[in-house]
């Protein structure tokens, strides 16, 4: 329930997927995709979603194993877990933890209770609460409480989250946000571009043992402030691993987890979100020896572990089309970026014996610039 870099991380794990994504999704093109389910809006329609999942269980021979990659699937299937258990496996963390992980407001609480290091942070629903009332150090940064890419577009077109320099342009901003009823966090900047973003991922067993885990860095992300990665990189850094586990066992958080931290101009780490899910980090990682996919596929399906010692650091991964553009946007030739590209290990779409997903997704870009195109 996801990506092509989550396929290509089964993949490389020996395992093949039946995928549920989007009608046009490249990764439907994918060799290592056995299936592609119809696509349901996993946020109009949950429910349809889960008969669409159990309709294809009741075909196998043996339980499909679930990794949900977006927050619409990962709500689909913690709120319906119980119906989908019947025929389903899967390993997510507690109900209530996803949900707290999910809802800003509901994890600055979380954070709070169980000391967890996060800068300074009000969520407020403009509607009803003025911006007077905020008593925090500008700049700001501003984050819906849950994300839904339509909702805040209107906002910020590309980015996840909004910088707001000032409080006077909070105050202009506020309006807006009230038009829309778009309840949000109102968070202190840690101030640095988006190469201080570090993050610590794992896979934590039923037992609490943390089967697998590696550490990484951004590259790019296009827009180049808070948006989505282009290009990422595999570290070995060992505050950032000692920090993440401090903070899953906190959580008491088992099954996939992503804490992104951003190091501030002291060393210091603050920890910015925790997402309980599957991401695209899982496709570089297992290029580096640490495939916490396969992981929790032998768990589920009780096969043998793959090994996963410390993952090798350098593996890096791209989204060519997208990187390219982040790459212009900051000035560095083209020439110099093909070069970067061509000796990245891990490359969102493409390996030398699965092309087709690159192929859609570049016809894709095309199909979208042709003169005349019908919308």
């Amino acid at each position: 329930m996801g990506d092509i870099d989550m396929v290509q991380a089964l993949a490389l794990g020996g395992i093949r997927s039946a995928l549920f994504a989007e009608t046009g999704d490249p990764a439907r093109w994918s060799r290592h995709v056995e299936e592609s389910l119809p696509w349901v809006d996993h946020w109009r329609d949950p429910e349809r979603v889960v008969d669409t999942l159990l309709a294809f269980a009741a075909r196998q021979a043996a339980r499909p194993v679930l990794m949900p990659q977006t927050d619409g699937d990962l709500f689909v299937v913690s709120r319906h877990r119980e119906r989908l258990a019947e025929a389903c496996d899967f390993h997510l963390a507690r109900e209530d933890l996803v949900e707290s992980l999910a809802d800003k407001a509901a994890f600055a609480t979380l954070a709070d209770q169980v000391d967890l290091p996060t800068p300074r942070a009000l969520a407020l629903d403009p509607r009803v609460e003025p911006w007077r009332d905020i008593d925090l150090r500008p700049p700001l940064v501003l984050k819906p409480l849950v994300r839904d890419s339509a909702r805040w577009a209107p906002v910020e077109p590309a980015a996840k989250a909004r910088r707001v320099a000032t409080m006077g342009a909070l105050a202009a901003l506020w309006p807006q946000l009230a038009e829309l009823g778009l309840p949000v966090l109102v968070q202190e900047a840690i101030e640095g571009d988006e190469t201080r973003i570090e993050s610590f991922h794992a896979y934590t067993d039923a037992g609490g043992r943390v089967a697998g885990a590696f550490t990484g860095r951004k590259i790019r992300t296009f827009p180049s402030v808070y948006g989505h990665s282009t290009s990422v990189r595999i570290t070995d850094e060992p505050d950032v691993d000692r920090l993440g586990r401090e903070v899953l066992e906190r959580l008491d958080l088992h099954g996939f987890a992503k804490a992104d931290f951003k190091r501030a101009a002291d060393g210091r780490l603050w920890l910015l979100e925790v997402n309980p899910r599957a991401t695209l980090w899982h496709h570089p990682a297992a290029i580096a020896g640490v495939n916490l996919a396969a992981l929790m596929y032998a768990d589920l399906t009780g096969r043998p572990r793959p090994h996963a010692g410390r993952a090798r650091a350098g593996v890096e991964w791209v989204l060519p089309l997208r990187d390219l553009r982040a790459a212009r946007a900051e000035g560095i030739p083209m020439a110099s970026w093909l070069r970067w590209a061509a000796s990245c290990e891990a490359v969102s779409g493409l390996s030398r014996r699965d092309t087709a997903p690159f192929a859609a997704a570049a016809w894709a870009v095309v199909r979208h610039r042709l003169p005349g195109r019908v919308a």
